[in-house]
């Protein structure tokens, strides 16, 4: 079954640049499809036209109207006041209006009900039943456990959070929802490691659709099931996970690459051809047509378009030589606010060329961690550097401190270089044109980020300290930077949540956590190996043993006569059971009856239960 349908659809914001056009696709129930494409070729717009927040120019769409469609992109406004438990909540709106009505119709059936009003409560009981109204809390629960929202957090005002905290909490309000198609618009952004691991498995276990905008390529990896990338307003498809679409896509490069060639080979080869046989052909009519001929064949040759490719940054950190073993020695360190300790009696050292990351989960103190060896907080204990050791800092909020200047002005006033060296290096970014004449603060998160790279690679260094760099990155961006750093010969140190990223340069990870700080000495899938190990060797709490019933004393005899009793006890009770079952159906339009009825047959099932238990224990004696 289809349940999202696109047909040449065309989008436009200035009249002749179509930012989507003829896009076209289809996707089936129960898929899980990535939406890759650069920044601004219309992913987010697509997702905007789907739920219909946006109007479209030509085409058509398709979304089954028997779906519910859920979109986290945007977080909404709340009520003033809200907290984030009303939040989540607002997920069971149906439910809880239905629970409402429910206890409306207690009050007016307390003194006598109508059969009217037993058979609407009925149907009410059954509508709250089916749509999991019993089980809200426990879903509520398991979702603030998945996503990390602690119970102290949902006591707050949803307006006191952080962004990637609404985020979070909007997240799992959309996941509360029950939607059949979720459309993900960058979901990992803001969470944590264990947080994205946690929705990956929600993902592969969730029955319906979703369509995923991501750059996080390990979360692609895991959850998508095919690709649709979005090139120049069309569809390319690839049917595998973001792995199978890089070598898949590389491939189709090289094969348009050797096929186009080969048709240029071959068209030179005709031409040259057709020429000499045109000047032979001045005075010979026959080898003038022949090479007519050739020529009007030339010009029937479908000709296969020249693949293009990206442009691409060239730049490298300027490097500073390092003298001696040790780049920098941790002795106790320790940072504390308030009661609460972040880490303590932290001693650490660092060699020259060493690769390290720094993982934990938000809030533990990553980032605090950094400013305190970088001298931007106050902390206990001693932090020893290299004599040679210069640090180059990207932070994880990238600040300016003239927003007004343009980017060219910025790098002429804070990189004291000539015109044409910022022109030059602004092009290695990729800022050319009269992008350099743009005001950094209109640039996007991931431009600005760009940017703060573009003046860190500049300086010699020899100790790189990075704090979530690919934050608001583009997979292309996210492999430039990483092409940049792979160049890079000095220590490396980095928080970072793309595994990716992680993968592919940890050599050594600080585990930040209970306010230690765990050094493992070993790439990122060891390392994961590790915590799965130890994980397994935990002793599992063993559940509080239930009291044993005494067994009788005396032998055999005494064990036969007791089940015997049992038995007849057991029968006595299901025939009662049977007799209220029958008083049930007859006391039907009596509510304060059928109530008193229904805890008689409550009570009953319990001594039930309590006498198969002891029945079960004699066998076994």
């Amino acid at each position: 079954m289809v349940d999202i349908s696109v047909h040449n659809l065309t989008k436009f914001f200035t009249i002749g640049e179509n930012l989507l056009e003829g896009l076209s696709f289809e996707i089936q129930e129960g898929e899980c499809v990535a939406i890759l494409g650069r920044n601004g070729c219309g992913k987010t717009t697509l997702f905007n036209i789907l739920t219909g927040q946006m109007d479209f120019d030509d085409g058509e769409v398709y979304v089954n109207p028997a779906k519910k469609l859920g979109l986290i992109s945007q977080i909404p406004k709340f009520p003033y006041g809200y907290t984030v438990e009303d939040v989540l909540r607002s997920a069971f709106a149906a439910l809880t209006r239905c629970r409402e009505k429910m206890e409306l119709l207690e009050a007016q059936m307390a003194e006598g009900a109508t059969a009217e009003q037993l058979r609407e409560y009925d149907a009410l009981v059954n509508r709250f039943q089916s749509g999991g109204g019993y089980d809200m809390d426990v879903e509520v629960d398991k979702v603030c456990n998945g996503l990390g929202i602690t119970p102290d957090q949902r006591v707050q005002e949803f307006d006191s959070l952080s962004g990637g905290e609404k985020t979070r909490v909007n997240l799992a309000r959309l996941l509360l929802e029950k939607t059949d198609i979720l459309l993900l618009d960058e979901p990992t952004n803001h969470l944590d490691l264990s947080s994205v691991e946690w929705l990956e498995g929600y993902i592969k276990a969730f029955k319906g659709t979703v369509l995923t905008i991501s750059h996080d390529r390990y979360f692609l990896d895991q959850v998508a099931q095919r690709v649709i990338e979005i090139v120049d307003g069309h569809a390319e498809f690839y049917s595998g996970n973001y792995s199978f679409y890089m070598d898949e896509k590389q491939a189709r490069f090289d094969l348009q690459m050797k096929q186009y060639q080969q048709e240029q080979a071959k068209l030179k080869q005709l031409g040259y051809t057709v020429e000499r046989m045109k000047g032979w052909g001045i005075n010979n009519r026959t080898l003038y047509r022949r090479a007519m001929s050739i020529q009007h064949r030339m010009e029937r040759i479908k000709k296969t378009e020249k693949p293009k490719t990206e442009k691409t940054m060239r730049a490298t950190f300027g490097e500073r030589d390092f003298s001696g073993d040790v780049v920098f020695n941790l002795k106790n360190l320790s940072k504390s606010f308030g009661d609460r300790t972040l880490f303590s009696d932290v001693n650490l050292k660092v060699e020259g060329g060493e690769r390290i990351a720094i993982l934990g989960d938000n809030g533990t103190g990553k980032s605090t961690f950094i400013k305190c060896l970088l001298g931007e907080e106050d902390c206990a204990g001693k932090i020893q550097f290299g004599p040679t050791v210069k640090w180059g800092y990207l932070p994880q909020i990238i600040h300016f401190d003239h927003p007004e200047r343009s980017l060219y002005d910025t790098m002429l006033y804070e990189k004291n270089c000539t015109p044409q060296v910022a022109r030059d290096r602004l092009g290695q970014f990729l800022f050319q044109g009269e992008d350099v004449f743009k005001t950094v603060g209109t640039l996007s998160g991931g431009e600005q980020s760009r940017l703060r790279l573009c003046m860190l690679m500049d300086e010699k260094i020899n100790l790189l300290i990075l704090d979530e760099p690919t934050n608001h990155l583009d997979i292309a961006s996210r492999e430039w930077v990483e092409a940049a750093i792979e160049e890079f010969e000095g220590v490396l140190l980095f928080v970072s949540h793309d595994r990716y990223f992680i993968e592919k340069f940890a050599e050594r990870i600080w585990l930040l956590e209970d306010g230690q700080i765990r050094d493992f000495k070993c790439g990122y899938q060891k390392y994961r190996s590790i915590l799965e190990h130890e994980a397994a060797a935990k002793p599992v709490a063993a559940a509080a043993p239930k009291p044993k019933k005494e067994k009788p004393k005396g032998g055999t005899k005494d064990t036969d006569k007791l089940i015997r009793r049992l038995e007849r006890e057991i029968e006595k009770q299901e025939k009662l059971i049977g007799e209220l079952d029958g008083k049930i159906d007859a006391a039907s339009a009596d509510y304060q009856e059928l109530t008193r009825l229904l805890g008689e047959k409550e009570e009953a099932e319990m001594v039930l239960l309590d006498l198969m238990e002891q029945w079960e224990t004699a066998q076994e004696g």
